[in-house]
């Protein structure tokens, strides 16, 4: 018979029990890929085989690394290496229309026409700050409604990169123009901060204190060489820059790493084009793709980089679509269940948490809410979830209501 001891710590190698012990759960960096439009549940983690074509889809199943688990074919490479991550099936959402749902899952909390809530980065921004001479929150490669301050102020918006699929990616805002030195920046932000502080005199307001905390970022963004390095996919091999794909996406992804790695706290990288109301088989065909080798590409990545222990990443949309496909051969916004991918940072792989009704329409076991992804986000983060702020001298809890999901932990 074995021992406590021995059951307790069969199958669990040292490493494992290594690298839980020292990671703790925590989070140091988050990397969020962002299905924008709403992709679709059935084509991708909760595939239906059983239903009818209306319901279903054409696309076929394909086994996955966990054995009985099933996902979409259009996802090979994440169906491969499934044992990596987490998939929730259950998620539900309470907005539709695409700002307001955005704004809901990046927040979460549910928007309102008294204030704007802050994001997840604005709030890590504030929170935990910059780190390693780089700004805390990017987007990549634009700035979305999702991507907002709010009413913490412009000082913790998002820094945008432009599009890394571009043959000639350049960020805009780390060259100097063209015949300025670097001491005749210094001289022009020194005389720019010389009169925001008479403007102050005046008044002071939120969107001012932005602007000089954008000034300051600016400057130290252009003389920073770590800064510049950082943003500079040219320096990855080119066989690793193919393995992600050559396209925004995927380097938007490489980007994230690098940036992760030189002490950005959250980057976003969004992907259009899951917004199918029509002739969804053709977009599918299109974006799962690029999604399903840019993400296993990034998990792969930090993995072998040994960031994915202190990395939280995130694959999400703002809701699914509809578990029937309309007159127009495509599917519309759902927000009654969809699934999500995530992993790192101490979350056990391998799992799939929850499930949905045999359409594929609603919950059915386990339902995850948008308030507890963003508890979990949190949580994992060590920023304490029921803090709260004050919007014109009312309290505003940072994310309202919700529990972390115990099963990421």
């Amino acid at each position: 018979m074995r021992t406590r001891r021995e059951f307790l710590f069969s199958g669990i190698s040292l490493p494992a029990l290594l690298a839980a012990a020292g990671s703790g759960g925590r989070a140091k960096n988050c990397i969020i890929y962002f299905q924008e439009g709403g992709a679709c549940q059935h084509d991708s983690f909760d595939p239906k085989p059983e239903q009818p074509l209306e319901i279903r889809g054409v696309h076929k199943t394909i086994p996955t690394a966990i054995p009985g688990v099933h996902f979409s074919e259009l996802l090979p490479r994440c169906a491969r290496m499934a044992d990596r991550f987490t998939v929730i099936r259950s998620m539900y959402s309470r907005e539709a229309i695409h700002e307001k749902a955005k704004q809901y899952i990046f927040s979460g909390s549910r928007p309102n026409n008294a204030f704007k809530h802050p994001v997840i980065g604005s709030v890590v921004a504030k929170e935990l700050g910059p780190r390693g001479g780089l700004p805390a929150f990017v987007c990549i490669p634009r700035r979305d409604i999702s991507a907002d301050a709010g009413f913490l102020g412009s000082a913790y918006d998002p820094f945008i990169t432009g599009d890394p699929g571009r043959k000639e990616f350049r960020v805009q805002d780390l060259a100097l123009p063209a015949n300025v030195t670097l001491e005749e920046a210094a001289g022009r932000a020194n005389l720019l901060r010389a009169l925001d502080e008479e403007v102050r005199q005046v008044e002071r307001t939120k969107l001012v204190e932005g602007m000089d905390s954008f000034t300051q970022k600016a400057f130290e963004l252009v003389s920073s060489a770590e800064a510049r390095k950082a943003f500079n996919l040219d320096e990855e091999p080119a066989a690793l820059r193919d393995r992600y794909g050559r396209n925004s996406t995927g380097q938007g992804a490489l980007l994230a790493r690098r940036l992760v790695e030189a002490g950005v706290r959250l980057a976003a990288v969004f992907q259009g084009g899951y917004d199918a109301h029509g002739n969804i088989e053709k977009s599918s065909n299109t974006i799962f793709p690029i999604f399903d080798q840019a993400f296993s590409a990034l998990l792969e990545d930090l993995g072998q980089r040994g960031l994915l222990d202190s990395t939280l990443v995130l694959a999400i949309g703002e809701f699914g679509r509809t578990p029937h496909i309309n007159h127009s051969a495509g599917r519309d916004h759902w927000p009654g269940v969809f699934s999500i991918a995530v992993a790192g940072a101490g979350i056990p792989p391998g799992q799939v948490i929850g499930s949905s009704d045999a359409q594929g329409g609603a919950p059915k076991e386990r339902p995850i809410s948008i308030e507890d992804l963003g508890a979990t986000v949190y949580r994992k983060l060590g920023i304490d979830v029921h803090k709260e702020y004050h919007s014109n001298g009312r309290p505003v809890k940072m994310n309202d209501g919700g529990t972390p999901i115990r099963e990421l932990f």
